[in-house]
């Protein structure tokens, strides 16, 4: 592999699978996945890492799966990594910010400045701010600005949207990341990553919503005129339906699963009562006999309960009537046939699968990629390449990605460092 081009790597510490994809860029500036590792996640639940040791041993397996894929001379090292769980919350703030002077024009220094204030604000005990976003700037009582710069003006004013989470929760990351031998870049909102793999510009100005649904969460992001403008994270997802229909069925986990994997519906009356599916018994024992309609009621009976969640958030966010593009519905979960339709039916708003494949280029030589439940880890591929370019120039060498930039002042993983100086080298940041 050429040490030229410069590598990025997304690691998506889900709570079913964990999975790791290095991308690079070619000629034409589109991202290329060249290599991809996955592997059970046994340590993580709900979106949150409960067992370091297990979490270290999967993310291991998953990050040697993708060292093995590509060339020798390939070390994965820095990676960028999503977070995600319950504790996940976001409120609006508007920023001020007085320049000394107008005869100069507002530069992206006031912008900056305006930004690392908003990172002050006093959170909760134990909560910390993980991004800031813009939404709208006013100058001088001027409204409805998307980019100021350049413009002359003393008040800078902006409406944020700010999302926060328990620094616990990160530094626990953290450190099942390192204890696998590896350095983390930055830490990302999950929905936000995936919401930049499967929707396009047009989608998001003329308002989208993001539905992301994984094995212990399902991720909500909502778009308008083309900045983010709700996010929240319910605690259901695929693992709880697993879980129905191991109670309903009376039968093994990792039967339930199959089901669900294999002749899962979300609309039950789209499977026939004739249709019948056999599962092994237990030494000896008779095999079990499931209709498919009675799996497909299980399944639709959650998969409601988690639409009406998702419903929810978007009436709460007051943008229910403005969403053109209707509902984009991805990961894992988003495999469950029929899914759309019951989306539809709950919601009225019009629904697709969102395919990681938005951005990509068309040379990509591994198909499993195409499959929503990798939109996350294809996200963080795409933050990371964000934040490359927004950077000082970046070295690369056996792979290995080298940044000689000052991360965004006040972010989140600048506080967890300042909190915590002995888990990283200074130098490394």
């Amino acid at each position: 592999m050429s040490g030229s081009k410069t590598i990025v790597v997304g690691l998506d510490i889900g709570t079913t699978k964990i999975a790791c994809l290095v991308g690079t860029k070619n000629e034409h500036g589109k991202i290329e996945i060249i290599s991809m590792g996955k592997s059970e996640s046994l340590g993580v639940s709900r979106g949150i890492v409960s067992n370091i040791e297990k979490t270290v041993q999967s993310i291991k397996a998953a990050v040697e799966e993708a060292q093995d894929r590509v060339d020798a001379d390939l070390i994965i090292r820095i990676v960028n990594v999503g977070i995600a769980g319950q504790h996940i919350k976001s409120l609006q703030h508007r920023g001020i910010y007085t320049r000394s002077s107008t005869e100069n024009e507002i530069s992206q220094k006031d912008i900056d400045a305006l930004i690392e204030d908003m990172y002050k604000l006093v959170m909760q005990p134990g909560e910390e701010i993980i991004h800031v976003l813009p939404q709208e700037y006013i100058v001088d009582n001027e409204t409805g600005i998307l980019d100021p710069i350049g413009m002359s003006g003393r008040r800078l004013e902006a409406n944020f949207h700010i999302i926060t989470g328990h620094i616990n929760a990160a530094m626990n990351i953290n450190k099942c990341v390192q204890k696998a031998g590896l350095e983390v870049k930055d830490i990302i909102l999950e929905p936000i990553a995936s919401a930049d793999a499967v929707l396009n510009f047009e989608e998001k100005e003329a308002g989208v919503v993001l539905v992301d649904i994984g094995g212990g969460t399902t991720d909500v992001a909502i778009f308008h005129e083309g900045v983010i403008r709700h996010t929240a994270v319910i605690p259901f997802g695929g693992n709880v339906i697993t879980d129905d229909i191991k109670e309903g069925c009376t039968i093994l986990r990792r039967h339930a699963e199959a089901l669900k994997v294999k002749f899962g519906s979300a609309l039950a009356s789209e499977s026939l009562e004739t249709e019948v599916v056999c599962i092994p018994g237990l030494r000896g024992r008779d095999a079990k006999e499931i209709t498919l309609r009675n799996l497909a009621s299980i399944i639709q009976a959650r998969m409601e309960e988690i639409i009406e969640h998702v419903y929810y958030e978007i009436r709460n966010s007051g943008y229910e009537k403005k969403l053109i593009a209707g509902i984009v519905v991805t990961g894992g979960g988003a495999q469950l046939k029929h899914i759309t339709q019951l989306f539809e039916f709950i919601t009225g708003m019009t629904t697709r699968i969102g395919l990681p494949t938005e951005h990509l280029a068309s040379t990509n030589t591994i198909d499993s990629i195409v499959s929503p439940m990798y939109s996350t880890g294809i996200g963080l591929v795409m933050k990371g390449f964000e934040g490359v370019e927004t950077n000082r120039p970046v070295e690369t060498t056996a792979g290995q990605v080298k940044t000689h930039s000052n991360k965004s002042r006040g972010s989140f993983f600048d506080t967890i460092i300042t909190k915590s100086k002995n888990w990283f080298a200074e130098d490394d940041y």
